[in-house]
């Protein structure tokens, strides 16, 4: 298969995103609420995210800068040290697209999308009540992502929140019912489709 090699080191910044958020694809959505330590709420979407370990259950959000200040969920994070991510669902596509807004601190992205809040357990900061589910995480490390404008955040869930149905006797989500939303390139997204299973190799 012939190919075409591009030099990532001779690319512009928003080029070198464009085309590396094009390639890694399907990425999951943390649609993250926080709380300020003035009580105002933000809700914002990443897709540099993902689950990173398991005991205890550990995600990573990556967090770029805005205007060469660190964004709204960033700042609330450092300051209370808890953060909620709200899975994407199909059905609420509008609404995260609506919350990804450059809007001003304080500014509700809840109340612009049309949506509830919940309150968290574990931590103190709200959830999307339409979620179908939600990890509520506290931090753990805040990582500098050397030679870039990023900030890794690593959290570890402390609850687990499933809406009714949700989860499988395995101890699974049901992805069909979970519909979760993949991100793409550009303003593209893709829900996940069908699932298929196939078994590991047993190496004895």
């Amino acid at each position: 298969m012939s190919s075409v090699a591009i030099d990532a080191t001779q690319l512009t910044p928003p080029a070198g995103y464009r085309l590396l958020a094009s390639l890694v694809v399907p990425r999951p959505i943390a649609w993250v609420s926080t709380r300020g330590q003035d009580g105002s709420v933000n809700l914002a979407p990443f897709s540099f995210f993902n689950a990173v370990g398991d005991q205890p259950p550990t995600v990573m959000i990556s967090i770029g800068r805005r205007r060469g200040a660190p964004k709204d969920t960033l700042r609330n994070i450092e300051e209370t040290g808890v953060f909620v991510v709200n899975v994407v669902s199909q059905d609420l596509s509008a609404a995260m697209n609506v919350t990804s807004g450059d809007w001003l601190y304080g500014d509700s992205e809840f109340a612009r999308a049309g949506l509830s809040l919940a309150p968290g357990e574990a931590v103190d900061a709200p959830r999307v009540a339409q979620a179908r589910a939600a990890l509520e995480c506290r931090l753990s490390q805040v990582v500098p992502v050397q030679g870039t404008t990023y900030t890794m955040v690593l959290g570890q869930v402390q609850r687990f929140h499933l809406a009714e149905g949700l989860l499988r006797p395995n101890g699974t989500a049901d992805p069909a019912a979970l519909n979760a939303l993949g991100r793409l390139g550009g303003d593209e997204y893709a829900p996940l489709g069908p699932a298929f299973a196939i078994p590991r190799p047993v190496v004895r």
